[in-house]
């Protein structure tokens, strides 16, 4: 099998496939990527140039994105591999960027999230969704709590789903009747107009992912403090 995607969450998989015997083929992740296991390792920019040397590599047809911030796109998808993304958050109510739909989703209220083990097709998390691991979300949790359970939602995605898909037992679950929504860079910008919100607070507390998430961060930034901070 193949990995593709990048920092603690995909690691850990690959360990949790190593552990149960599975053979890895190659992890394909970027140049800054430290590999702590003893898998074939591709470094790459852009996992999508180098399609051909994936498809060659694989030696079961079973691909694994996880936490991928690429866009997987053909010849990829055209190969006939199976492959598989896990998506941090409930699809297809907030596809797109992880980070950016945890912080709509708590400004829009919402009392429960989840994570989604879903096929890769040629849209942007549009497959068939085929598992969901769903937690609620508690009054008190802010950004920095509903990522972090997420994140262990994912992991918990891929443990109980890893023998089946290596086995070809997946199947699709029954379509949402809940209406998408597309949560990309560009809702960045409409951040601003959330200020006056009383659940702004909570959706802006990004705590130990303030640095992975910069762009977010400045985002939420009030520009009046951001401006006496630098004067």
């Amino acid at each position: 099998m193949i990995f593709i995607g990048e920092g603690a969450l995909l690691w850990r998989a690959v360990r949790a496939a190593t552990a149960g015997g599975y053979r890895v083929d190659l992890v394909c992740t970027r140049s800054d990527q430290t590999a702590p296991d003893q898998v074939p390792v591709l470094k790459t920019r852009d996992v999508n140039t180098d399609a051909i040397r994936i498809k060659s590599a694989c030696s079961d047809g079973l691909v694994w994105s996880i936490n991928n911030p690429t866009i997987l796109r053909a010849p990829l998808l055209d190969f006939g591999l199976r492959i598989y993304n896990i998506h941090n958050g409930p699809l297809p109510a907030y596809r797109g960027r992880p980070e950016i739909a945890i912080t709509y989703a708590l400004l829009n209220g919402e009392t429960r999230y989840g994570a989604t083990l879903h096929e890769v097709d040629h849209g942007v998390d549009t497959g068939a969704v085929l598992d969901v691991e769903e937690f609620p979300i508690r009054p008190e949790d802010r950004f920095q709590e509903v990522m972090m359970t997420g994140l262990r939602a994912c992991h918990t995605l891929f443990e109980r789903n890893l023998d089946a898909a290596v086995n070809g037992l997946l199947t699709p679950a029954k379509p949402s009747t809940v209406g998408g929504g597309y949560y990309g860079r560009e809702r960045l910008e409409e951040l601003a107009g959330y200020r006056g919100s009383s659940r702004y607070d909570r959706a802006g507390h990004l705590g130990v992912f303030t640095p992975v998430y910069p762009d977010l961060a400045a985002a939420l930034a009030d520009p009046a403090t951001a401006e006496s901070a630098h004067s």
